[in-house]
């Protein structure tokens, strides 16, 4: 079992959508054009950095005052690919799931009650006058949520075994697309409404949102550190659900549960690691 500590924060998974730079428009496509030619650019960890970092000031800054102009930067058959980080309307959609994650009185001590008042009225504020605005980059913690998993396949794993680990899929717009749409056929067909079923509309209604030349990245983030370098060389969790999916759709219960009972362990082990000393 790895070390887990409060250090290596935080346990999070990310599914990033990354977007032709023609998709973007004027004046922001020279901005992301001039960008992607910087001899250095941020990593995931810089972005997590700047996050925690707005976090120590007392009062914290749950939100940051201004948008981020940084974005991750992909090279996808000689297409120059953009994916916004938006720091800020994603802290701000952080701040409604907070709500129900965490006990009244430990949500008051983290960020007192004013000053998520202050913040629900920005973002209703900007929200006015932004209506269709959408983040690039999904974030879950403690998990990969298994619907997630839906839209790449195992062939599309890469594994870096180096230090800092990493694991992570990419996959064609779409692809992913499509197998959302074949996902969700064979779901609905054999089982009853229910949170992956939701979940999978959610992101499929997403992924309507950007340009269908883009690319679609699941990347474990953090998570890498909730288990050992064997665990992570094991973890095939698209293959399973992928075998799961097409034994519903053959309509054989048995190796759909079998799937699906490998992929439950795996995960509750991780979330599990979320209540640990």
């Amino acid at each position: 079992m790895p070390k887990v500590s409060s250090v290596t924060v935080p346990y999070a998974s990310y599914l990033r959508v990354y977007e032709p730079l023609a998709a973007f428009p004027e004046p922001e496509r020279g901005h992301w054009a001039r960008y992607a030619r910087r001899p250095a650019l941020p990593s995931c960890q810089d972005e997590l950095r700047r996050s925690l970092a707005d976090l120590l000031p007392t009062p914290p800054v749950p939100v940051p005052v201004h948008e981020s102009d940084d974005a991750f930067v992909a090279e996808v058959d000689g297409v120059l690919h953009i994916c916004p980080w938006r720091t800020r309307l994603r802290g701000w959609q952080a701040m409604e799931e907070l709500t129900g994650q965490l006990p009244p009185t430990v949500l008051d001590a983290v960020l007192p009650p004013v000053l998520r008042r202050q913040t629900v009225a920005d973002y209703e504020q900007w929200l006015a006058r932004n209506p269709d605005a959408r983040p690039w980059i999904r974030t879950s913690t403690w998990q990969v949520p298994l619907h997630w998993f839906v839209l790449v396949s195992d062939e599309e794993r890469s594994h870096e075994k180096g230090e800092p680990p990493g694991l992570r899929y990419r996959t064609p717009m779409v692809q992913a697309r499509r197998r959302v749409a074949r996902g969700l056929r064979a779901l609905r067909d054999a089982l009853d409404e229910g949170p992956i079923i939701d979940g999978l509309v959610d992101v499929g209604r997403w992924l309507e949102e950007f340009h269908p030349r883009s690319m679609v990245e699941l990347d474990y983030g953090g998570l890498v550190h909730a288990v050992s370098a064997d665990e992570l060389d094991e973890d095939h969790s698209a293959a399973d659900v992928a075998e799961g999916i097409e034994a519903l759709r053959v309509g054989d219960g048995e190796a759909a549960g079998e799937a699906y009972a490998r992929l439950v362990e795996r995960w509750r082990a991780v979330r599990d690691l979320q209540f640990a000393n």
